[in-house]
């Protein structure tokens, strides 16, 4: 199953096993889906872990997740809507009628087609490579909010736009709130603000007060999310500090919760950064540029793998090509001929739509990576230091 390719909703829906959905309660359910990353904006893994292992990126472990949230979600309601179609109707019913986020899309006759490039364009809000590459984490922590507008949709559709909208100028004011409380704010700080100022999709003039926005906190699934996302928020320097703690115990009171609600919450989001520090950008101690070149790295190497036959065919039927990667093996290419090898890379990636990533804005500065690991497509003659494993 590869969540980049058409057909993957299908496949996933039918990999799913009922009786697994139906002995997960619903707070079983968010506690296994917190524990992926997924409610931290960082998908370490499936929840459920539905799907077998495999070599996905971490935006295919976002969609896949997101969906089958979704369609956990579906299984606990009673609906008279098909799956797929009542997803659609949702996403449709919150989107601006005079310009629609997926206004482009729903001429697509295929619903899971549609539905399909839904959720790639909901993940990909920004399609800026590079940016989103340094800011993954942030682009997509908000997506739990889609799903409790989906549950509420399956059973008061009316209005569901607005209930999105506050419920979106709610987390924003409490997510404030306690960020007003900081007296020093750190780099993660100004990214968690800049969090909500690029995710929030319906901007309010006047957002609500903070008392006004805890009233609109009712649902059992919105309350674990907002306690989720406020340690998400206090969570600077590797610690919760004591104001903050105090802060997380008023809204406890606030939202009516047990004692140890916020202390799991707590627990939680420390036992997940400790655990993955090594797999969540922004906890590396990297700097941008080499984060970038690592993890861009990953990507060119994942995408050589899973297409490498089609390289070499296309390759093999690029004579000049080929001659100038197998002389790049052996010495520098000049200005002209990496002009060249570009231009004839640039139209092979044409061919292969899973290789459109280096069409994109930025995508340029991956052709060396791409060069770098071709060698190994070609015949070992061109490679005089090749050593077999």
């Amino acid at each position: 199953m590869n969540p980049s390719a058409s057909g993957w909703i299908k496949k996933l829906i039918r990999e799913v096993s009922e009786t697994q959905y139906q002995e997960t309660g619903l707070t079983e359910f968010y506690t296994r889906l917190k524990q992926t990353g997924f409610i931290y904006g960082s998908n370490i893994s499936v929840v459920l872990d539905i799907v077998k292992p495999f070599d996905l990126t971490e935006e295919e472990r976002c969609k896949i997740n997101l969906l089958l949230t979704f369609y956990f979600v579906y299984r606990k309601t009673d609906k008279d809507m098909p799956f797929i179609e009542s997803l659609i109707g949702f996403y449709k019913a919150i989107g601006d009628k005079k310009q629609s986020f997926f206004e482009e899309l729903f001429g697509d006759k295929s619903s899971e087609s549609l539905l399909e490039k839904m959720i790639h364009k909901r993940i990909h809000i920004d399609d800026n490579f590079i940016t989103k590459n340094f800011n993954y984490f942030l682009i997509n922590a908000l997506l739990f909010v889609d799903v409790l507008g989906y549950q509420r949709y399956l059973n008061a559709p009316d209005g569901i736009r607005s209930y999105v909208n506050h419920l979106e100028a709610s987390l924003e004011t409490i997510i404030f709130t306690v960020m007003d409380k900081k007296s020093l704010k750190s780099e993660y700080d100004h990214n968690l603000i800049k969090l909500f100022e690029g995710s929030v999709r319906h901007k309010k003039a006047t957002p609500p007060s903070y008392k006004e926005a805890i009233a609109l906190i009712t649902s059992p699934f919105e309350k674990l999310y907002v306690i989720d996302l406020v340690c998400m928020a206090s969570w600077t320097d590797k610690v919760i500090d004591k104001a903050e703690r105090e802060f997380l115990r008023e809204l406890k009171t606030g939202l009516e919760l047990e004692d140890d609600t916020i202390t799991q919450s707590v627990d939680d989001i420390n036992a997940f950064y400790h655990t993955h520090k090594e797999k969540v950008a922004f906890l590396s101690s990297k700097n941008l540029a080499q984060s970038f070149y690592d993890n861009s790295s990953k990507v060119v190497t994942r995408l050589i793998k899973r297409n490498s036959k089609r390289l070499t065919r296309e390759l093999s039927e690029s004579k000049e090509a080929m001659f100038l990667l197998a002389q790049s093996t052996q010495r520098h290419l000049t200005d002209e001929e990496q002009k060249k090898i570009q231009t004839q890379l640039l139209d092979i990636f044409k061919t292969i739509p899973s290789l459109a990533i280096f069409m994109l804005p930025g995508g340029m500065l991956l052709l060396p990576l791409f060069v770098k690991f071709i060698p190994k497509l070609l015949p070992s003659a061109f490679d005089d230091n090749r050593i077999d494993d």
